[in-house]
């Protein structure tokens, strides 16, 4: 008997522990949701142009 109470303790834990997990996860995925429509809609208003971007550094032939 003392094996099954251990063994139902240590399943309340794991499952504790997972549903812990998916909570964190859940916020971090939230959160990041919520960079992303920030960053997109602060985006938004600016203005591109067509013209191709200038390269940073010249070539070397």
């Amino acid at each position: 008997m003392y094996e099954y109470e251990l063994h139902q303790i240590r399943s309340t834990e794991m499952r504790r522990e997972a549903a812990n997990e998916r909570l964190a996860r859940e916020a971090m995925r939230g959160a990041r949701a919520a960079r992303r429509e920030q960053a997109r809609q602060a985006t938004e208003g600016e203005v591109h142009t067509e013209r191709p971007r200038r390269h940073l550094f010249a070539r070397a032939w």
